[in-house]
């Protein structure tokens, strides 16, 4: 069964109020009745009404400023309003206008005209109620496809990132005891990025560049990949070249990501005093995610089993990282590091061999 429509009548003489009551009780609606402003105010709160008959003299607050508070209102501005007035200056129904007024009646009211504005006033009401309802259902439909697309866009996160670490764990397949190497790495550095103040967005660049950074030992023999000893110089020159053979690898590429990917394998063994290699950079002159990516492979490998040593005790690792700093690392990203020690810890116990 359809409510009847609310019209709420607002007007400090009773003698009024029951006279517009009995107007429009027989015409099917349902009456509502505040005695002054600051009434009427709270009944708009409390039951919505779909019309207001507001006189405009009234004490404590007067019609004008009813309807200018309920024009700011963002719920109550499109409800309908009449001012009921006996004042017939231009001046007066221009202020009403100002402050929102939908309509007029004069006293003493007809009921012939009351039911004709009520009636257009309510079809009005009606419409504004099928829009905002309207653009509601829109609202809720473009946010239901929002998450629809975030949570997909997401699982294509969680797939490339998959992906990427398990086709950068066939380059280090034979060098590395575990996949987990470059899970840990790769979450270091994204860790380590995040503390020297990157964006969301670069952090996350860092954890999908980090995993490619050791894709360029595909190319390096197996002889001097599983060597259980120290390189020679002439071995050591080849593996070497694991870097500038990574960043052959991945250049070229649109993708942010995988950019980045090729700056990361070509400057990951750059060191800060210039010592490092392929290009022997300084400084500032080697690229922010070669630095982070640096220390990030660094402690792992100090801390990880590999075929030519055991894994450092974490304090052993932890203090060779300090005496690194200024000299193979950044101080800049020495002191992320270990201000994001608990961290970093966490994520070496999460992706344990």
């Amino acid at each position: 069964m359809q409510s009847k429509p609310k019209i709420l009548v607002v007007d400090d003489e009773n003698q009024n109020l029951r006279l517009m009551e009995a107007m429009l009780i027989p015409l099917g609606y349902e009456v509502v009745l505040a005695r002054d402003g600051i009434e009427a105010l709270d009944k708009v709160r409390e039951i919505p009404p779909d019309v207001i008959l507001l006189d405009i003299m009234m004490p404590k607050m007067d019609g004008f400023e009813v309807a200018r508070q309920l024009k700011e209102d963002e719920e109550a501005k499109i409800i309908p309003i009449v001012m009921v007035t006996a004042l017939k200056e231009v001046e007066d129904r221009v202020k009403a206008l100002e402050m929102g007024a939908d309509d007029f009646l004069t006293k003493p009211i007809d009921k012939t005209e009351l039911q004709a504005r009520v009636g257009s006033l309510l079809k009005v009401k009606a419409y504004n109620d099928h829009m905002l309802n309207h653009q509601k259902e829109l609202e809720a439909e473009v946010a239901k496809r929002t998450e629809q697309l975030q949570q997909a866009f997401e699982k294509i996160k969680v797939a490339s990132l998959d992906t990427i670490y398990r086709l950068s764990r066939a380059a280090e397949y034979k060098d590395e005891d575990t996949g987990a190497h470059i899970q840990r790495m790769s979450n270091y550095a994204a860790t380590i990025a995040h503390k020297v103040g990157l964006n969301k967005e670069a952090k996350d660049t860092i954890l999908y560049a980090a995993p490619m950074h050791d894709v360029g030992k595909i190319g390096i023999s197996d002889q001097i990949l599983l060597k259980p000893g120290r390189l020679d110089p002439d071995e050591w020159e080849i593996m070497k070249q694991h870097s500038i053979i990574g960043a052959q690898i991945l250049e070229g590429s649109d993708a942010e990501s995988i950019k980045l990917a090729e700056v990361v394998a070509l400057t990951h063994h750059e060191k800060w005093d210039g010592t490092g290699y392929p290009k022997g950079l300084k400084g500032s002159e080697i690229p922010l995610a070669g630095r982070i990516t640096a220390i990030a492979d660094v402690f792992d490998a100090l801390t990880s089993k590999r075929p030519y040593k055991e894994p450092f005790p974490l304090e052993k690792a932890f203090s060779i990282i300090k005496g690194g700093r200024g000299s193979y690392f950044d101080p800049l990203v020495v002191d992320a590091f270990f201000a994001v020690k608990d961290e970093i810890l966490s994520i070496k116990e999460k992706y344990k061999n």
